[in-house]
């Protein structure tokens, strides 16, 4: 009867692990702006790619001159980080899109007002 146990739970684990790397698998890695990075005019880069939570967005920048924050609807729409937003400021930041909305905008003075913010809905 042990050994029927200890069967089932290794069938169980094998399983587990090939459903984890098969979503990992999915996972897509998309660079912001594509050749031109995280920059100026950069809302309309989304149209016409399917994102899928788990993804991957890369942002090129440099840090001298930009940054990228995570904000909310009220952040994104107002150009204004919200308290507590995470700010990414290396350069070469990449982050994993959850489902749903992901708004980022860079906050440095008028940059998100001249079209430096980026929208992407994952499903």
């Amino acid at each position: 009867m042990a050994q029927g146990r200890c069967s089932a739970m290794v069938v169980t684990v094998v399983l587990c692990m090939l459903l984890l790397h098969s979503e990992m698998a999915d996972a897509a890695t998309y660079t912001v702006g594509d050749a031109g990075g995280w920059t100026f005019n950069v809302a309309g880069w989304p149209k016409g790619k399917r994102f899928r939570a788990g993804d991957v967005l890369v942002f090129n920048y440099s840090p001298a001159a930009h940054n990228v924050v995570a904000v909310n609807k009220a952040g994104y729409s107002t150009c204004k980080s919200p308290p507590g937003a995470k700010v990414y400021q290396t350069g070469k930041d990449r982050i994993k899109l959850v489902k749903g909305q992901n708004l980022f905008i860079c906050s440095f003075a008028g940059h998100c007002q001249s079209g430096m913010k980026v929208a992407v809905t994952a499903v």
